[in-house]
């Protein structure tokens, strides 16, 4: 069966094809795993990938034209930061004793130290946990600047003062929220990161210094928790988001050191829903902040803030569903006992979104609703067909046995599931198989257009499917390691259906 809409993608090829694009194909689990062990022969086929793993071609360009032309970085690495702010913190995180040094030329802001492939893997995965890197489009207009491009990629923008259109959009789904409110970063990552530094400013003070994690969260959300708590004992793992009395028992016994609790809503990437009201009240009732999460699914279809004290989301997903630029958000419940502090708190701490990522958010974020009606149609008969099909064993969503309750009473109308999946095959060791025969395109992000398909536990977390510990920790948080990550997209149901039935067998 033919699919007209998904032809081949090739190693490397851009998702969607623009030099912004926030994925990247990898049509086979040997790209998968030539991608994550670095293997030159699948390395130089990706000129780009995602934004807060990958450093962009552009930066990267930026940054030899730099090195070349500045006699005082030759012989070191040069790393170019999203604000002066971010390059402190880098410096700061490296420390002077590896010759960490502020680099400011041109407007842009950046740090620079002796090469050495330590420093550098340090360096980078701190600007990969808290989203620290040049925006690709920021980078293009120095480039042009510099004369070393000819113009920027065109692409339509909104014309008008862009963050007051995304905060009016938003303020229609964020019901209570103000402007004031509303805070815009350049990924989804840093919202995450600037709400817990606010959180747990305010909070250490009160001799609040224990974060629990309530479920498996996305890997930089755990990063943060486990990098940047006082000290180890401080970050707690709660893995069973459904257990509410060991979560009291947690707050009974602890209840007066918890600063707060960090969840998803729904999990990534079992897609399961706590019952956020419950959880709330505890929260509230043991002084303790609660951070949420509802990326899979967007602020757009889940009613998430008169639980939360903050709202965290990537904007990338669902808003920006085209699939070319990073924008995160931090929302501050305003009937929140420590509103005002925290939006005082926050202003310093979330990276700002770039003008032209700002426009370029500005225009897609008008078709949001649309874009998740067309997906949430879709989503159920994808669902049901996985549901029935006989080499599938287990198929999670949004409205999932043991999730669903929790999950619609949240959601803003019956239908509104998000579109993302998560399947396992019978067959041990099928996954390869089935991947690299089917034709949907395949990467990492999700909450485009564009339906993409991922060995999500591969990509996330390749240190955990490629060692015995790390399988035995999957286990434990009853993760397969060869579970796929489909997110549905615009495209005819049908011919999703069809592919995914072709790659089944």
């Amino acid at each position: 069966m033919s699919s007209s809409c998904f032809p081949h993608l090739p190693l490397g090829h851009s998702i969607p094809a623009s030099p912004h694009a926030v994925s990247c194909s990898l049509p086979t689990m040997h790209d998968v795993r030539g991608y994550e062990e670095k293997n030159p022969e699948v390395v130089k086929h990706l000129t780009n990938g995602y934004p807060r793993f990958v450093v962009h071609p552009f930066a990267r360009q930026l940054v030899k034209h730099f090195t070349a032309s500045t006699p005082a970085l030759h012989g070191r690495t040069l790393w170019l930061t999203s604000s002066a702010a971010m390059a402190r913190a880098l410096v700061a995180h490296l420390t002077s004793a590896r010759g960490a040094e502020l680099y400011t030329q041109h407007g842009l802001f950046g740090v620079s130290h002796p090469e050495s492939a330590d420093t550098s893997a340090r360096a980078k995965v701190f600007l990969q946990n808290i989203g620290g890197f040049l925006s690709s489009r920021e980078a293009e207009d120095h480039l042009v600047a510099l004369g070393l491009l000819p113009a920027p990629h065109p692409e339509d923008v909104f014309k008008g003062d862009a963050s007051a259109e995304i905060r009016r959009q938003l303020r229609s789904a964020l019901t209570g929220a103000s402007d004031a409110d509303l805070f815009l970063a350049n990924c989804g990552m840093s919202a995450v990161n600037a709400a817990f530094r606010a959180v747990n400013a305010l909070q250490a003070p009160r001799g609040r210094t224990v974060w629990l994690q309530l479920g498996w969260l996305y890997l930089d959300t755990i990063a943060i928790l486990q990098k940047f708590t006082s000290k180890p004992a401080d970050y707690v793992y709660v893995r069973d988001v459904a257990d509410l009395d060991g979560l009291r028992r947690i707050f009974a016994a602890h209840g007066t050191r918890i600063a707060g609790v960090v969840t998803e809503v729904p999990t990534n990437p079992l897609i399961q829903t706590p019952d956020l009201p419950a959880i709330a009240a505890l929260c509230r009732q043991h002084g303790a902040r609660l951070l949420v999460d509802p990326s899979m699914s967007s602020v757009f279809a889940l009613d998430v803030l008169p639980h939360a004290d903050l709202v965290i989301s990537s904007l990338t997903k669902y808003t920006a569903s085209e699939g070319d630029l990073t924008a995160g958000l931090v929302a501050v419940n305003p009937a929140g006992p420590d509103a005002a502090a925290l939006r005082a708190g926050l202003a310093p701490l979330v990276e700002p979104l770039y003008a032209r990522d700002a426009a370029r958010l500005a225009w897609q974020i008008g078709q949001t609703r649309d874009v998740l009606a067309r997906i949430h149609a879709a989503t159920p008969q994808v669902v049901a067909f996985l549901a029935q099909h006989p080499a599938v064993k287990d198929v999670y969503w949004a409205l999932q046995p043991g999730s669903r309750e929790n999950y619609l009473r949240l959601a803003r109308s019956p239908d509104a599931t998000g579109g993302m999946i998560t399947f396992t095959l019978k067959q041990l060791g099928g996954l390869e198989k089935f991947y690299d025969r089917l034709r949907l395109p395949k990467g990492p992000s999700f909450g485009m257009k564009t339906t993409l398909i991922c060995p999500f536990m591969y990509l996330a977390h390749y240190d955990l499917v490629t060692t015995p510990a790390g399988l035995a920790e999957l286990a434990a948080s009853k993760l397969d390691p060869d579970l796929l990550r489909l997110c549905v997209g615009t495209e005819p149901v049908e011919e999703i259906i069809g592919a995914l039935a072709e790659a089944l067998g």
